[in-house]
C-alpha cells in the first residue's frame, strides 16, 4: 500500500512543481567509515524528507526509523505521513 501512496503523493509534488527524489538512498556511517548498507527515503526534497507509512498505528520503530534518517541525511525536520487508521 506505501507503493501506492508514494506514487499518489510524487505525481501530487510533480504537478504543484514540487521538487523531490524518489528512494533516495542515505549513507550509514560507523566511527567515520561508510557502512555498504543505506537508508532508504520514500520521498526526498530539499529538506524536508518524507517517510509514507500504511499502519494500523505508529509505534517506536518508526520513529527510531525518521531519527536514523534525520542523522544520514544531516536534516532537521522528517515528515512521516501514516496513510493507515
Amino acid at each position: 500500500m506505501e507503493a501506492v501512496y508514494q506514487e499518489a503523493l510524487a505525481l501530487e509534488l510533480t504537478t504543484r512543481v514540487v521538487p523531490y527524489q524518489r528512494e533516495v538512498e542515505l549513507p550509514i556511517f560507523y566511527r567515520g567509515q561508510p557502512l555498504t548498507t543505506t537508508y532508504r527515503a520514500d520521498l526526498f526534497a530539499s529538506d524536508p524528507s518524507l517517510s509514507l507509512k500504511a499502519l494500523a498505528k505508529l509505534t517506536r520503530l518508526e520513529e527510531a526509523q525518521l531519527i536514523n534518517y534525520l542523522k544520514a541525511s544531516g536534516h532537521r525536520v522528517c515528515v512521516l505521513l501514516n496513510f493507515g487508521a
